[in-house]
């Protein structure tokens, strides 16, 4: 079954965001924080800034009974530019490739891909894309 979760983007205020949010719903981070730091180097990308390496990559806090939200920093000095607006993405996790395929090349139909599906170093299939309508989609498939 597919869930969707809201994943928000930051610049460089993503840990003092999501730790606020922590104290209001009284939860835990799941997996702890990920930082830009922890990320294996990307073939033909440039080494990460030191400045960026504290910053969070990837972070998950439950909020209600089967809901959390996920968020990342997105840090300019690697091409990214947050406007208000732009920060959020709805996030599917699928159980199998095939549906995130499907979902993926069905809801990007006529929008444009940002990260085409892939294998990623986290261990996951994923990819990201603007649908026609401007609304911003992320399709995660965990490897089981």
């Amino acid at each position: 079954m597919t869930k969707a979760h809201v994943y928000l983007n930051f610049t460089n205020q993503t840990e003092a965001a999501f730790t606020f949010y922590k104290t209001v719903f009284g939860t835990e981070f799941e997996g702890g924080i990920n930082r830009f730091g922890d990320m294996p180097p990307q073939e033909g990308m440039p080494p990460l800034p030191d400045e960026a390496k504290n910053l969070v990559l990837h972070v998950s806090l439950p909020i209600a009974d089967g809901y959390k939200i996920m968020g990342s920093d997105a840090p300019e000095q690697m091409g990214f530019k947050v406007n208000q607006g732009n920060n959020m993405y709805i996030s599917l996790d699928v159980d199998s490739r095939q549906e995130a395929d499907r979902l993926f090349q069905s809801l990007s139909a006529g929008g444009a891909v940002e990260m085409p599906l892939t294998d990623m170093f986290w261990g996951a299939y994923w990819g990201s894309f603007t649908d026609k309508f401007g609304v911003k989609w992320m399709i995660n498939c965990d490897k089981k």
